[in-house]
């Protein structure tokens, strides 16, 4: 019996030509909202097309030198990133991996390398995501705690922790 091969990842800058997988990743992280609506795919994909422009134009007005990346597993477009690294902090804005890549421990590691990443730099992690999201335990696990909670979203953060830094 083969060995367990965790998957390779990779991420690369968006381009233009990424659009169609980009909207792809964004109806994947609202596939729990989609889900709840009446709506045809046609009504579907002009929501996402919509609330996907108006992130991302908010993202580049409010957070300039914000990094978009695609997350490649396999040499396979997998998934998302959004990042906003400030002197004191890294904002994860987004980040989706597409289902059929989930359990497999993408995001783990994608967010593992950027606490390694923010402990070298002396940064704090933040992400806010909604109540209902699964990710939820994955941030928990890897030592982030709630720091603030609308009811709707929760402010999750990250502060090194000196015995696992």
């Amino acid at each position: 019996m083969a060995a367990y091969e965790p998957p390779v990842i990779t991420l690369r800058p968006v381009t233009a030509q990424d659009r169609e997988f980009l909207l792809q990743a964004y109806a994947a992280g609202r596939e729990f909202e989609l889900s709840l609506v009446p709506w045809d795919e046609a009504m579907k994909r002009a929501f996402v097309e919509h609330q996907f422009d108006a992130q991302n134009a908010h993202y580049q007005q409010e957070m300039p030198g914000s990094t978009h990346e695609i997350i490649v597993i396999d040499n396979e477009p997998g998934g998302r990133i959004y990042l906003h690294r400030t002197p004191t902090e890294i904002a994860i804005l987004d980040l989706v991996v597409l289902p059929r890549f989930r359990k497999q421990g993408v995001a783990t590691r994608l967010i593992s390398d950027l606490q390694a990443e923010a402990a070298r730099e002396g940064k704090s992690i933040r992400i806010f995501i909604e109540n209902f999201n699964p990710a939820a335990s994955l941030l928990q696990k890897l030592g982030f705690t709630v720091t603030s909670d609308d009811g709707v979203n929760r402010r999750y953060e990250w502060v090194r922790n000196k015995e696992t830094y």
